[in-house]
């Protein structure tokens, strides 16, 4: 009995083991868990997104300094990493071992979850306000839910939040880019993935054609065109990395 409970004791460990291992094949989604921890909780990412408004800020006032209508003028702003930070839908779905990407939680979380705002994004955004320059949101958020999105956008406190405003997601963002043309000159716009841009990003290209399109179009970032940083997802996920080809040393 004895030689029978010290063999148990000594495979606990090889069974808690493989347990674990079975848990994490059967739940893939948990492989986003650092990418999270990094968009949600790191100093680094919050420091990176009060620079790059405060810098956003700098090159906004070049832009508008010498206008004579600033209101013929306008900033086109991504929604969702750019202004609002959504991670706790992400996090839930994952704790529940449900593969956000999926997109299918999305449209509840819109009319029920209440996300935060990207550090510097409603600073930045009272400024252009101030400054009688047109503000336009521009998202890919479900026309259905658009009154949601309007009252989640107010209740931040976020300025020109109107139906004309808020253009979702009816059309192609290329389209919406040119609707807005028709009326006011864009000087600048944000957003956390490259076809918030240019439509030239569009269309599942691969992300060595993404990089070869940014060095083609690399006088635009840091300009007119303002990138936000998204470790939780984008067209990126799917990239093969690159390894470095040495044997590991046990």
């Amino acid at each position: 009995m004895k030689s029978m409970a010290k063999a148990l004791l000594l495979a606990l460990p090889v069974l808690s083991a493989t347990a674990t291992a079975a848990e994490r094949d059967l739940c893939e989604p948990k492989a986003y868990e650092m990418a999270l921890r990094y968009q949600q909780k790191s100093a680094e990412i919050m420091a990176l997104q009060l620079q790059t408004y405060r810098f956003a800020t700098e090159r906004f006032n070049e832009k508008v300094k010498d206008l004579k209508t600033p209101e013929n003028y306008a900033v086109v702003m991504d929604l969702d990493e750019t202004v609002l930070d959504n991670t706790p839908l992400l996090v839930r779905d994952t704790e529940q071992c449900h593969d956000y990407t999926k997109w299918d939680t999305w449209s509840d979380w819109e009319k029920q979850g209440k996300p935060g705002l990207i550090p510097g994004a409603k600073a930045f955004l009272d400024h252009v306000n101030q400054s009688n320059v047109r503000i336009y949101y521009v998202s890919d958020r479900m026309q259905e839910n658009k009154a949601d999105t309007l009252r989640t956008l107010k209740a931040l406190g976020l300025p020109q939040v109107s139906d004309e405003s808020v253009l979702l997601d009816t059309v192609s963002k290329e389209e919406r880019r040119q609707s807005i043309l028709k009326k006011q000159q864009i000087v600048m716009l944000f957003g956390d993935s490259l076809p918030d841009f240019a439509v030239q990003f569009k269309n599942k290209k691969t992300s060595e054609q993404q990089r070869e399109l940014v060095e083609a179009s690399k006088a635009h970032f840091g300009d007119d065109w303002i990138v936000l940083p998204n470790a939780a997802y984008g067209a990126w996920s799917k990239a093969t990395l690159d390894s470095w080809n040495a044997s590991l040393k046990k």
